[in-house]
């Protein structure tokens, strides 16, 4: 531990002094030689750090989701390679290279963290051991060794004998007791955290092994904060109960108004968003323009909650525009159908519905009744068909009294002798005597 101590000996300093200036604030409302001064200053110390982590937090937002999208590509590169492990690694190295992603940039806040912790460890130990550290003068010593959390003292750990208990002033009960309390939630809330990450804000469409180990993960870690957690002080714990907890809100914001594409998180978002825009008719926030201006920059590659969320937004009379605002249809106005394909709003052809029997029979007989009606015998027509009208005749088809010769007294047609209209006459053969 002294080796990693010195490693992170450039950083020991700036967070001594940090303590110290957040101890002189709360040392004047609860006591400079109380719990309270020291444990808040501790919190206060996680809460600067993790606000300046926050640009590293967004970065490791956008890697995930980049590391989401490339799986479908990463797994056809493991089917394809899987009896090369070295072309598998290159072609992985490839894809990250053309896509712009890097695997490390999900663990940049984790690491970034590691120097304050490793620091903060080597300050809290000072204490427990009494001597000096960074900033810590012998007065701040003294009132950071008579500090206690509920019972327990600032430096003192799980794994901590009775003597050396009691020499910091409190009971091994106590300390245990308090440790394991923090522990439990500590490990509880990581847990927590990675499963609200893959309950929510995991694309649920596609099945890749980073799912997996992500599921693993998830029992993976808070066994690990059980295992360190007892060889950590209580001003460690903390520490990390106070970033478990900062990480577990700021992951709940995200999922809650920035969710991934395809997950959960996403179709209870475009459900709100939905009810708000529709009720006031216009996207208000900066963050909801974002959200549907990248919706409707998918066009056709939609996924079912995202065209469903189009769909109401039509059947409301609103149309989502390129620039992430809506706008009130008419009945003629242009809207984007479904599938991203713009298309004029003109009325729809209605289907004719399904008549019954009855009205089927009905019907035939109502036409047969106006066809007889038209016949020569009740008009006096003279049976003609009109331009309209579709006869089942061909056009060049005549009646046989227009085809019939005037002048014959046979009254027999050249067809039926046998004789052609026009042209030279078939001979005949001689008969057989």
């Amino acid at each position: 531990m002294d080796t990693i101590a010195s490693l992170f000996s450039f950083i020991t300093t700036p967070v001594s002094w940090v303590i110290v200036q957040f101890h002189s604030v709360y040392g004047k409302i609860f006591g400079p030689d109380t719990g309270w001064a020291w444990g808040l200053s501790i919190v206060s110390l996680v809460i600067l750090i993790r606000i300046c982590l926050i640009p590293l937090f967004v970065k490791q937002i956008k890697a995930t989701r980049a590391m989401q999208t490339l799986q479908p590509e990463m797994k056809k590169i493991q089917e394809r390679y899987k009896n090369d492990k070295q072309r598998q690694s290159e072609e992985m190295m490839k894809l990250y290279k053309e896509s712009g992603t890097n695997p490390l940039s999900s663990c940049l806040p984790i690491l970034a963290q590691s120097p304050f912790f490793f620091a903060l460890y080597h300050v809290l130990n000072g204490i427990a051991t009494g001597s000096t550290i960074g900033v810590i003068n012998e007065s701040l010593l003294a009132s950071a060794r008579k500090a206690h959390i509920f019972g327990a003292p600032l430096a003192a750990k799980f794994t901590d004998g009775s003597a050396k208990v009691e020499a910091l002033g409190a009971s091994l009960t106590d300390v245990r007791v308090v440790t394991a309390v923090m522990i439990v939630l500590m490990s509880a809330s990581q847990f927590y955290t990675q499963r609200q990450l893959m309950t929510k804000n995991v694309d649920t469409t596609v099945k890749t092994p980073f799912m997996q180990q992500q599921k693993m993960l998830m029992y993976v870690f808070p066994v690990m904060f059980a295992v360190f957690g007892i060889n950590f002080p209580v001003g460690v714990l903390v520490y990390w109960l106070t970033t478990n907890v900062w990480t577990m809100g700021q992951q709940m914001y995200v999922i809650r108004n920035n969710p991934t594409p395809g997950s959960k998180a996403q179709a209870a978002y475009l459900e709100r968003l939905t009810k708000h825009v529709t009720h006031h008719g216009k996207t208000r926030r900066r963050s909801e323009k974002t959200i549907v201006k990248a919706i409707v920059a998918k066009g056709r590659d939609r996924n079912e909650f995202e065209r469903s969320f189009v769909n109401a937004l039509t059947k409301a009379g609103l149309v989502a525009q390129a620039d992430g605002t809506v706008v009130k249809g008419e009945a003629q106005a242009v809207a984007q159908t479904e599938d991203g394909v713009t298309a004029t709003g003109a009325a729809k052809r209605q289907q004719p519905k399904r008549q019954t029997k009855a009205q089927r029979q009905s019907g035939a007989a109502k036409v047969a009744g106006d066809t007889a009606s038209d016949s020569p015998d009740s008009s006096g027509s003279e049976g003609k068909t009109t331009s309209l009208e579709k006869s089942d005749e061909p056009q060049d088809a005549k009646p046989a009294a227009q085809q019939a010769p005037k002048g014959g007294s046979n009254g027999r047609s050249r067809a039926q002798s046998g004789q052609r209209k026009g042209g030279p006459q078939r001979p005949k053969s001689p008969s057989k005597k």
